[in-house]
């Protein structure tokens, strides 16, 4: 790729990007699904967002699960938490609370502390993990929650 190339990929991205904020969905789909399908995350996590809430009009969860799972397996820590909650709940693939787990670690691991909240009531309920209501309270105090 150029630096033209680049450039305009940049400029796609972050106007895509402005578009999904603006919820101005089907500009932000026009823009980013270009990049979501050459494996840029930021765009795949986004997209995901757009099939799996219906913001285009019906669902496409399977979809919404593969843009998700791509963006979390480069490293995208929100959609890392993202496919955790997608596990966790059953929502665009079958639930499995222990590959919840595993996402949600790997968010919490880059900081994000809604990833470390979630882990540590999974770790208190034994939803997943073994029950480790020490480690729960641990990661939740990680996490700013004083108990």
């Amino acid at each position: 790729m150029n630096a033209s190339e680049s450039e305009n990929m940049n400029l796609d991205l972050s106007s895509g990007i402005a578009a999904f904020e603006g919820k101005h969905f089907a500009t932000a789909m026009q823009l980013l699904s270009p990049l979501a399908d050459e494996g840029e995350p930021e765009a795949q996590y986004r997209v995901a967002i757009i099939f799996q809430n219906s913001l285009l009009g019906s669902p496409n969860e399977a979809r919404a699960a593969e843009y998700m799972r791509a963006a979390a397996e480069q490293g995208h820590a929100m959609a890392q938490h993202g496919l955790g909650f997608m596990y966790l709940e059953g929502e665009c693939v079958e639930q499995d609370e222990a590959e919840a787990v595993k996402w949600f670690q790997k968010a919490a691991d880059q900081g994000l502390i809604g990833s470390l909240t979630t882990l540590g009531m999974l770790y208190q309920e034994g939803r997943g993990v073994e029950k480790n209501e020490a480690k729960g309270r641990e990661l939740l105090k990680q996490a700013g929650f004083d108990s």
